[in-house]
Protein backbone atom coordinates (compact mmCIF):
# COMPACT_ATOMS: atom_id res chain seq x y z
CA UNK A 1 0.00 0.00 0.00
CA UNK A 2 1.42 3.17 -0.47
CA UNK A 3 0.43 7.18 0.19
CA UNK A 4 1.27 9.53 -2.21
CA UNK A 5 1.80 13.18 -0.85
CA UNK A 6 1.36 16.18 -3.19
CA UNK A 7 3.48 19.36 -2.40
CA UNK A 8 4.91 22.58 -4.71
CA UNK A 9 8.75 22.81 -3.63
CA UNK A 10 11.83 20.26 -4.26
CA UNK A 11 12.78 21.13 -0.53
CA UNK A 12 9.05 20.34 0.89
CA UNK A 13 9.64 17.15 -0.99
CA UNK A 14 13.46 16.74 1.10
CA UNK A 15 11.20 17.01 4.42
CA UNK A 16 8.44 14.78 3.32
CA UNK A 17 10.36 11.68 2.36
CA UNK A 18 11.55 11.39 6.16
CA UNK A 19 8.14 10.29 6.48
CA UNK A 20 8.48 6.96 4.10
CA UNK A 21 6.13 8.52 1.51
CA UNK A 22 6.10 8.33 -2.68
CA UNK A 23 6.00 12.34 -2.87
CA UNK A 24 5.00 14.37 -6.00
CA UNK A 25 5.99 17.75 -6.88
CA UNK A 26 3.92 20.31 -8.52
CA UNK A 27 0.38 20.18 -10.10
CA UNK A 28 0.75 17.49 -12.60
CA UNK A 29 1.48 14.14 -11.34
CA UNK A 30 0.28 10.54 -11.96
CA UNK A 31 -1.55 8.26 -9.78
CA UNK A 32 -0.31 4.98 -9.98
CA UNK A 33 -2.51 1.84 -9.17
CA UNK A 34 -0.99 0.79 -6.02
CA UNK A 35 -1.85 4.78 -4.23
CA UNK A 36 -4.43 4.07 -1.61
CA UNK A 37 -4.69 7.76 -0.17
CA UNK A 38 -3.53 10.66 -1.29
CA UNK A 39 -2.58 13.99 1.24
CA UNK A 40 -1.36 17.82 0.09
CA UNK A 41 1.59 18.88 2.50
CA UNK A 42 4.05 21.45 2.63
CA UNK A 43 3.63 25.70 3.01
CA UNK A 44 0.74 28.17 2.42
CA UNK A 45 -0.13 31.71 2.83
CA UNK A 46 -2.40 32.65 5.77
CA UNK A 47 -6.00 34.33 4.38
CA UNK A 48 -7.16 34.19 8.37
CA UNK A 49 -5.68 36.97 10.11
CA UNK A 50 -4.86 35.44 13.17
CA UNK A 51 -2.18 33.12 11.97
CA UNK A 52 0.99 33.45 12.36
CA UNK A 53 4.28 32.24 10.54
CA UNK A 54 4.92 28.60 11.48
CA UNK A 55 1.40 27.66 12.31
CA UNK A 56 -0.16 24.48 11.19
CA UNK A 57 -3.81 24.23 9.41
CA UNK A 58 -5.29 21.22 8.78
CA UNK A 59 -8.00 20.93 6.03
CA UNK A 60 -11.63 20.26 6.83
CA UNK A 61 -12.36 21.05 3.05
CA UNK A 62 -10.18 22.40 -0.15
CA UNK A 63 -12.00 24.96 -1.86
CA UNK A 64 -11.43 26.23 -5.46
CA UNK A 65 -13.80 28.85 -7.29
CA UNK A 66 -16.84 27.00 -7.97
CA UNK A 67 -15.62 23.66 -6.60
CA UNK A 68 -15.27 22.30 -2.66
CA UNK A 69 -13.63 18.89 -1.80
CA UNK A 70 -14.33 17.14 1.44
CA UNK A 71 -11.15 15.90 3.13
CA UNK A 72 -11.21 12.28 4.45
CA UNK A 73 -13.20 12.69 8.23
CA UNK A 74 -11.26 10.03 9.96
CA UNK A 75 -7.72 10.65 8.97
CA UNK A 76 -8.49 14.66 9.87
CA UNK A 77 -9.31 13.85 12.73
CA UNK A 78 -6.07 11.86 13.84
CA UNK A 79 -4.24 15.01 12.02
CA UNK A 80 -5.90 16.99 14.62
CA UNK A 81 -5.38 14.77 17.53
CA UNK A 82 -1.74 14.50 16.78
CA UNK A 83 -1.11 17.79 16.39
CA UNK A 84 -3.32 19.47 18.72
CA UNK A 85 -2.35 23.31 18.13
CA UNK A 86 -3.31 23.37 14.45
CA UNK A 87 -6.07 25.51 12.93
CA UNK A 88 -8.88 23.02 11.50
CA UNK A 89 -10.41 25.06 8.75
CA UNK A 90 -11.03 25.67 4.77
CA UNK A 91 -7.90 25.67 2.68
CA UNK A 92 -8.00 27.34 -0.99
CA UNK A 93 -6.57 26.12 -3.67
CA UNK A 94 -5.46 29.13 -6.65
CA UNK A 95 -3.63 28.74 -9.45
CA UNK A 96 -1.63 31.87 -8.72
CA UNK A 97 0.37 33.08 -5.60
CA UNK A 98 -1.83 35.39 -2.95
CA UNK A 99 1.21 38.37 -3.01
CA UNK A 100 -0.59 40.76 -1.70
CA UNK A 101 -2.35 41.74 1.88
CA UNK A 102 -5.44 43.14 0.09
CA UNK A 103 -5.78 39.94 -2.16
CA UNK A 104 -5.60 37.98 0.54
CA UNK A 105 -8.01 39.65 2.86
CA UNK A 106 -10.59 39.22 0.01
CA UNK A 107 -10.04 35.65 -0.46
CA UNK A 108 -10.46 35.53 2.95
CA UNK A 109 -13.86 37.57 2.51
CA UNK A 110 -15.06 35.33 0.06
CA UNK A 111 -14.59 32.16 0.73
CA UNK A 112 -14.08 32.57 4.55
CA UNK A 113 -10.63 29.98 3.88
CA UNK A 114 -8.16 30.36 6.14
CA UNK A 115 -5.21 29.30 3.90
CA UNK A 116 -4.26 29.10 0.09
CA UNK A 117 -1.40 27.17 -1.71
CA UNK A 118 -0.95 26.14 -5.38
CA UNK A 119 -1.27 22.15 -5.03
CA UNK A 120 -3.53 20.82 -2.69
CA UNK A 121 -6.74 21.30 -5.29
CA UNK A 122 -5.03 18.83 -7.72
CA UNK A 123 -4.48 16.56 -4.85
CA UNK A 124 -8.13 16.50 -4.03
CA UNK A 125 -9.71 16.21 -7.48
CA UNK A 126 -7.04 13.47 -8.40
CA UNK A 127 -8.07 12.10 -4.98
CA UNK A 128 -11.86 12.22 -5.69
CA UNK A 129 -10.68 10.68 -9.23
CA UNK A 130 -9.44 7.95 -8.22
CA UNK A 131 -12.19 7.40 -5.53
CA UNK A 132 -9.32 7.65 -2.42
CA UNK A 133 -9.11 9.07 0.81
CA UNK A 134 -7.32 12.48 1.04
CA UNK A 135 -6.35 15.09 3.66
CA UNK A 136 -3.98 18.20 3.12
CA UNK A 137 -1.50 19.62 6.39
CA UNK A 138 -0.45 23.20 5.39
CA UNK A 139 2.11 25.05 7.53
CA UNK A 140 2.16 28.97 7.37
CA UNK A 141 5.22 30.86 5.60
CA UNK A 142 3.44 34.49 5.24
CA UNK A 143 0.49 35.97 7.23
CA UNK A 144 -2.54 37.65 6.27
CA UNK A 145 -1.11 41.41 6.25
CA UNK A 146 2.11 40.49 5.19
CA UNK A 147 2.72 41.42 0.94
CA UNK A 148 5.40 39.24 -1.29
CA UNK A 149 8.47 40.85 -2.72
CA UNK A 150 8.19 40.73 -6.50
CA UNK A 151 11.48 38.02 -6.22
CA UNK A 152 9.11 35.56 -5.03
CA UNK A 153 6.50 35.49 -7.31
CA UNK A 154 9.27 34.36 -9.87
CA UNK A 155 11.18 32.30 -8.09
CA UNK A 156 9.73 29.09 -8.35
CA UNK A 157 10.37 26.56 -11.21
CA UNK A 158 7.87 23.94 -12.99
CA UNK A 159 9.58 21.34 -11.08
CA UNK A 160 9.32 22.83 -8.01
CA UNK A 161 13.18 24.19 -7.76
CA UNK A 162 14.13 27.89 -7.27
CA UNK A 163 15.44 29.92 -10.53
CA UNK A 164 18.28 31.91 -8.69
CA UNK A 165 18.50 33.55 -11.88
CA UNK A 166 15.34 34.87 -12.25
CA UNK A 167 15.39 35.90 -8.39
CA UNK A 168 18.74 37.88 -9.19
CA UNK A 169 16.96 39.50 -12.07
CA UNK A 170 13.77 41.04 -9.51
CA UNK A 171 16.31 42.13 -7.22
CA UNK A 172 18.41 43.90 -10.14
CA UNK A 173 15.19 45.58 -11.15
CA UNK A 174 13.68 46.17 -7.91
CA UNK A 175 16.41 46.46 -5.30
CA UNK A 176 13.76 48.01 -2.41
CA UNK A 177 12.49 45.00 -2.02
CA UNK A 178 15.76 43.35 -0.49
CA UNK A 179 14.90 43.83 3.36
CA UNK A 180 11.76 42.48 2.74
CA UNK A 181 13.39 39.27 0.86
CA UNK A 182 15.15 38.71 3.63
CA UNK A 183 12.57 39.29 5.74
CA UNK A 184 10.38 36.25 3.42
CA UNK A 185 13.60 34.15 3.41
CA UNK A 186 13.89 34.20 7.42
CA UNK A 187 9.72 33.28 7.74
CA UNK A 188 9.98 30.74 5.26
CA UNK A 189 13.10 28.65 7.51
CA UNK A 190 10.75 28.96 10.57
CA UNK A 191 7.81 27.68 8.80
CA UNK A 192 9.92 24.32 7.01
CA UNK A 193 11.42 23.85 10.57
CA UNK A 194 7.69 23.64 12.13
CA UNK A 195 6.98 21.19 8.77
CA UNK A 196 9.71 19.19 9.87
CA UNK A 197 8.59 19.46 13.07
CA UNK A 198 5.13 17.85 12.22
CA UNK A 199 6.55 15.02 10.02
CA UNK A 200 8.98 13.98 12.85
CA UNK A 201 5.33 13.81 15.01
CA UNK A 202 3.22 12.33 12.78
CA UNK A 203 5.98 9.76 11.76
CA UNK A 204 5.71 7.21 8.40
CA UNK A 205 2.85 7.40 6.63
CA UNK A 206 1.54 10.86 8.33
CA UNK A 207 -1.03 9.57 10.19
CA UNK A 208 -2.86 8.11 7.70
CA UNK A 209 -5.58 5.37 9.30
CA UNK A 210 -5.51 3.01 5.81
CA UNK A 211 -2.08 1.92 5.28
CA UNK A 212 -0.59 -1.08 6.38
Amino acid sequence: MVMLVVCGLKREARVLEKAQVCVATGTTFDVSPDVTAIISVGIAGALAPDLKVGDVVVAERVLTENEAFETDSRWTSRLATQIPDATIGAMLGRGEIADSAEVKALLHQSTRAVSVDLESHHAARAALTKNLPFAALRVISDRADQSLPPATLVAMKPDGGIDLGRVLGSVARHPLQIPALIRTARESEKAFAALLRCVEVLGPGLGCPYLG
